[in-house]
């Protein structure tokens, strides 16, 4: 019983998802039922599950342990900070974003550092860090939504970003609230999407459309 329950907390999506995602494969739940939530209550996040999302991040695999990601965050608590960061975005991401408990942008160290050669993988590990975080704010039942709408040349200026590191996204977290808070275009929008079949993106021996 005490193991069953574990399983469920570690799934706390698992209800909404089951009927719209269907696995061709046998996959664990943990990543099946992950996904990207829109609509968030404002409610602040303790500090220690905020930085259990970093530590996940943190243990993300990389190219000679590179480890190039970064991220610079803001809680809504600090309005010096949250406004900075609330401000890069589009204003379609505005409308709902403004609910979320934290705002971050990932990026992403272009060379080395053990040689400052160019790490042509830099923006894949980066990738990996962002997985790893919204796995664990899933787990946590928290919304992890990464974003591209914002303005990329602003977030570099303004959060003084060296010219030797790229960025990457900007991410939304929160505790999940009710999808009535959203306006009615993004409610039709708050449910988990499927994916393309297998067959469409795997290609034994070579390239084929």
């Amino acid at each position: 019983m005490i193991e069953n329950n574990q399983r469920q907390a570690r799934h706390p999506f698992k209800s909404e998802v089951s009927p719209l995602r269907k696995p061709t494969f046998k996959i664990d739940d943990f990543i099946l039922n992950r996904w990207s939530p829109r609509a968030m209550t404002g409610e602040d996040l303790q500090d220690d599950e905020l930085m259990s999302l970093f530590e996940a991040a943190r243990w993300a695999p990389s190219s000679f342990n590179n480890q190039p990601w970064r991220f610079i965050y803001a809680k809504r608590n600090t309005p010096q900070h949250w406004e900075r960061l609330l401000g890069l975005l589009a204003d379609s991401n505005k409308i709902w974003a403004k609910d979320a408990a934290v705002l971050m942008v990932i990026i992403s160290h272009q060379n080395f550092e053990y040689n400052n050669e160019p790490a042509i993988t830099h923006q894949f590990d980066a990738g990996a860090a962002w997985e790893n975080l919204a796995l664990e704010a899933a787990s946590r039942g928290l919304v992890a939504h990464g974003m591209q709408g914002f303005d990329y040349e602003r977030a570099k200026t303004e959060l003084g970003v060296p010219d030797t590191y790229d960025v990457m996204a900007m991410i939304a977290v929160g505790r999940r609230g009710p999808k009535e808070k959203l306006p009615a275009k993004l409610q039709e929008r708050e449910f988990p999407n499927d994916r393309k079949p297998l067959k469409d993106i795997i290609m034994e021996g070579y390239f084929r459309k």
